[in-house]
């Protein structure tokens, strides 16, 4: 009898030992798996950085090939190529800034191949963001889709043909519809910046916009015109809560009758954009998993050349950069009727003083040098 109870004993502390071995190894595979997935996903982010950074280094910055001001003998002396000096001011591109084209094409439901041509679709809405991660800040500049620049024509078959004076949108229209078009539509804004690095790209449908809009939650904005032939509650200076189609069309909507339309369409994206930006920093903020969902539920109606890697590592950055208002530019310029379309003619001393301001920073090290020698 004592036997068996020593027995039962001894195959109860088994037991509790075998247990309490059992949950050390699953804590133990819990705590590896996690380290696995923190490790993969600073893997991920970190392949997502180099690749971004590594996707705009062959290209320079020629700001330094216009407006080039007479250089002093103690400047010449220090002097680095892709310095610019303007008003006395001496400047070098920040080569740390990552920045993306945006551009919303006026096509509807998913993106399909087309043969070469010009039926690649119009680029209505075109967007540089700029993220600076020395002063962790994103600034958006709004280009005007009707500024008229170097357009580059190709035939069926995809060959350079010539180049001509044309609105920027009408670039993404040559090409494939895809990623031809993209490439066509980067390079003509790269021209217009002064070929400025151009790190990524993204084309969305502007039948995406209810999609995008609505997996954050929908957007607010207060009407700065009166809209009510979209929804008669668009009236000036109400405040709305964008949802489904009423997003759609508070974005794409514009009279082609009305002179001008194409400028104040660009005032409501600009104004959404800033709403969006916002509202996706605080989900983002919330859930990091909301940027990928998003890339999901956008890639039947996007053409992007940036990947998940790359968008996780945005994603991961994007909760600690600050965006306002005063971080959103607009193009200086007048519009006029041209023979068929409105035309917009860039201010470009304005332009090029934009892009001091956003895009270079000061050479104070190299300036206190100068000074010293």
């Amino acid at each position: 009898m004592r036997d068996k109870k020593k027995e039962r004993r001894e195959q109860n502390e088994k037991g509790k030992k075998s247990k309490k071995n059992m949950a050390l190894i699953t804590s133990a595979t819990l705590i590896l798996f996690a380290a696995v997935l923190i490790g993969s996903f600073e893997i991920v982010r970190a392949m997502g950085r180099n690749r971004l950074m590594n996707e705009a280094n062959t290209v320079k910055p020629a700001l330094e090939t216009t407006q080039q001001e007479e250089l002093t003998e103690e400047e010449k002396r220090v002097w680095e190529e892709g310095w610019v000096k303007y008003q006395d001011v001496i400047y070098q591109y920040n080569e740390e800034i990552m920045t993306f084209l945006i551009m919303g094409i006026d096509k509807k439901n998913d993106v399909k191949e087309v043969a070469e041509g010009t039926d690649g679709g119009q680029a209505d809405a075109i967007f540089l963001a700029v993220m600076n991660p020395k002063n962790k800040s994103i600034k958006v500049i709004a280009v005007n889709r009707n500024t008229m620049t170097d357009i580059d024509v190709y035939d069926e078959e995809g060959n350079y043909f010539t180049t001509v004076k044309a609105q920027l949108a009408t670039q993404h229209g040559f090409g494939n519809g895809v990623e031809k078009s993209c490439e066509y539509q980067q390079r003509a804004v790269q021209k217009l910046f002064y070929q400025m690095p151009v790190h990524g790209y993204a084309a969305i449908n502007m039948s995406a916009i209810e999609t995008i809009n609505d997996a954050v939650g929908g957007i607010d904005v207060t009407l700065t015109a009166d809209m009510t032939n979209i929804n008669k509650e668009f009236t000036k200076g109400n405040t709305v809560h964008l949802e489904g189609k009423n997003a759609f069309w508070y974005v794409k909507y514009r009279d082609v009758n009305v002179f001008g339309s194409a400028d104040e369409r660009l005032g409501r994206q600009k104004q959404y954009l800033r709403a969006f930006i916002g509202k996706t920093k605080e989900k983002v903020a919330a859930d990091l998993t909301v940027v990928a969902d998003l890339y999901q539920a956008v890639m039947s109606q996007m053409v992007t050349n940036v990947s998940l890697d790359e968008a996780t590592y945005l994603a991961s950055i994007l909760k600690d950069y600050r965006f306002s208002e005063e971080d959103l530019y607009t193009m200086a310029g007048e519009t006029v009727m041209g023979e068929q379309f409105e035309e917009f003619y860039p201010d470009e001393t304005a332009l090029y003083e934009m892009i001091l301001e956003i895009f270079y920073e000061e050479v104070e090290q190299n300036a206190q040098k100068m000074t010293e020698e």
